[in-house]
């Protein structure tokens, strides 16, 4: 048995102590001030809560022509890597008109355009430079047939918006949100996109995506009524399955269920294509192989500081679960939250929206870990099918360092929330029950968030044949990095007898954390090469100790850590 005793050092009007103690069978670390009430997490491995889904490998962005731009690809090689299963990719305006130009909140492909006798003229050059860049690294695109392109628009112009950070989103609706102008066309060049996709790779490959339509029709990014939405999904679908009929097709991905706009929309849409006549052929209900919906929280500035809302987004979801479970010959099918975030607009930096400042450290990566794991039971509560949910978060080419959008990088630097989704990726098999009587389970989660006085210290875990893993997170809604650091105690149960390598990941100010690396700096406007090395480093997900052999007996394990506010622990057991 080995014991460390800090030295507690009383200075004028505080305590400042380094607590470490010893647990059998445990290591124990300590490298932060706490005065905070220990928690306990019962954590038992041998009560199946059912698999660990890769519910987290999706990902999304409004620009897709940063898909085959530099850092672009770097990052979508580092999304690809840190999973152990495909990642699913969604992007915006895949059939846009327009030169491949990017620019925040706007891409295009130019994959339709008519000739002087209005006939079409498909392009698919660039469009295939964004799926390749994906199925190259093993990634899964899921197709979104959007938007409508210049040439069939019913009001085509204005067209290419001019929208800048500070501006109203709305103002980006523009002649590409509009229904055709002729339905037939439309379908005819869903139809020969899915042909070309199945003729560049392959129909096993095209038959492993998800095709859907549009994006959140229930606000600014339709300007057509929520029929003829239904009526192009009816074209659409019918244009997939004619092209490759074993294609997957749904919809409508409409944004935040917990409104009525959005659950009527939604209600709509699922009545139609389980008891509607078809526009197309005539007969009862279309095709529907998936249901996508989006769930957003919502920031605020309460006293100049930062206020998170990760109630509304677990509201929004659980109201889209509760609205599919009540179709019994739905309820089966695969959901895709579309969009998961804590709020709703990737491009609006914090320049403008500062309550968006959450965005570039630890407070992004902690409601990250939080709200994904109850995700997980929300859809066990609801008893719907969960396959995954969309980070809405990507990079932004050529923008100042760290300038506060909603993303996973930053000229090529990893912020701390990707390495949140890298823990996750080291996550497999079954996940374990974890006894429920802590500050905050999912449901006072998704009914008041968390604004009591105690923070939300809870876990997820997971076990397979050969390694345990446990989830730690200290969240709370407001970013107020003074409290103290809490001591946590894990008791886990289940973990094969006999020695394990344990090794302990950490998030925090200190650790995988690239952006309080490049404050230290200074905040450089213009990294110098060694500065950038040095940031790509910080970047990426760290140990908190060195790795280390530990002794199981009778299945029992005990661990024992400070955890720092919005800070979060990935602990690894393998054998």
């Amino acid at each position: 048995m080995k014991q460390t005793i800090s030295l507690q050092i009383i200075a004028v009007g505080f305590y400042v102590a380094i607590l470490t103690s010893f647990v059998a069978g445990s290591s124990v670390y300590s490298q932060t001030r706490s005065l905070s009430e220990p928690v306990r997490i019962n954590i038992d491995f041998n009560k199946n809560k059912g698999p660990m889904k890769p519910i987290w490998a999706f990902f999304g962005y409004d620009e897709p022509n940063y898909t085959y731009m530099k850092d672009g690809k770097k990052l979508l090689t580092e999304i690809a890597q840190l999973s152990k299963v495909p990642v699913n990719v969604r992007a915006h305006s895949l059939l846009v008109t327009g030169d491949g130009k990017p620019a925040l909140k706007w891409g295009s492909t130019n994959v339709y355009t008519e000739d002087a006798n209005g006939s079409p003229v498909y392009s698919w050059k660039i469009i295939d430079s964004i799926f390749d860049t994906y199925i190259t690294r093993g990634m899964k695109p899921i197709a979104q047939i959007g938007f409508m392109p210049e040439a069939l628009s019913v009001k085509p112009q204005p067209y290419n918006h001019q929208w800048v950070p500070g501006q109203k989103t709305a103002s980006i609706a523009s002649g590409w949100a509009y229904p055709p102008k002729d339905y037939v066309k439309f379908a005819n060049l869903v139809y020969e996109w899915v042909k070309h996709s199945v003729a560049r790779y392959g129909k096993a490959e095209v038959e492993s995506w998800y095709w859907e339509l549009w994006n959140e029709p229930n606000i600014h990014y339709w300007q057509g009524t929520t029929e003829e939405y239904i009526k192009l999904y009816d074209y659409t679908a019918d244009a997939v399955k004619r092209a490759l009929p074993t294609a997957k097709v749904g919809g409508p991905e409409v944004t935040g269920p917990g409104s009525e706009d959005a659950s009527t929309f939604m209600i709509a849409f699922l009545d139609h294509v389980t008891k509607g006549k078809n526009y197309v052929t005539g007969k009862i209900g279309s095709p529907i192989d998936l249901i996508t919906f989006h769930a957003k929280g919502a920031p605020t500035l309460v006293n100049g500081m930062v206020q998170m809302n990760v109630g509304k987004q677990l509201r929004d979801i659980d109201q889209g679960f509760k609205i599919v479970s009540s179709y019994p010959s739905l309820k089966h099918l695969p959901i895709i939250i579309g969009e998961s975030d804590p709020e709703g607009c990737a491009a609006c930096s914090e320049d403008f929206h500062p309550q968006n400042a959450y965005r570039n450290g630890t407070m992004y990566s902690s409601y990250t870990a939080a709200s994904f794991a109850r995700k997980y039971e929300l859809a066990d509560d609801r008893k719907v099918n969960l396959l995954g949910a969309v980070t809405w978060a990507f990079e932004f080419e050529d923008q100042p360092w760290f300038r506060g959008f909603r993303d996973l990088a930053t000229n090529g630097v990893d912020k701390p929330v990707l390495n949140v989704f890298r823990m996750f990726g080291m996550m497999h098999g079954n996940r374990a029950e974890i006894k429920q009587n802590l500050s905050y389970d999912f449901r006072s989660v998704r009914d008041s968030s968390v604004r009591g006085s105690k923070p939300d210290i809870n876990a997820i875990a997971a076990k397979d044949d050969r390694t345990a893993t446990v989830m730690v997170w200290n969240y709370h809604d407001n970013n107020d990095l003074t409290k103290p650091a809490s001591p946590v105690t894990i008791e886990m149960n289940g973990i094969p007898t006999g020695k394990v390598m344990m090794r302990h990941y950490r998030i925090d100010q200190k650790f995988s954390n690239s952006y309080e690396v490049w404050k230290g700096m200074g905040s450089p406007k213009a990294p110098s090469p060694a500065q950038v090395e040095e940031l790509e480093k910080a970047g990426q997900l760290q140990l908190y100790t060195s790795p280390e052999w530990v002794t199981v007996k009778n299945g029992q394990l005990n661990v024992k850590m400070e955890l720092p506010v919005q800070a979060v622990s990935l602990v690894q057991y393998s054998w």
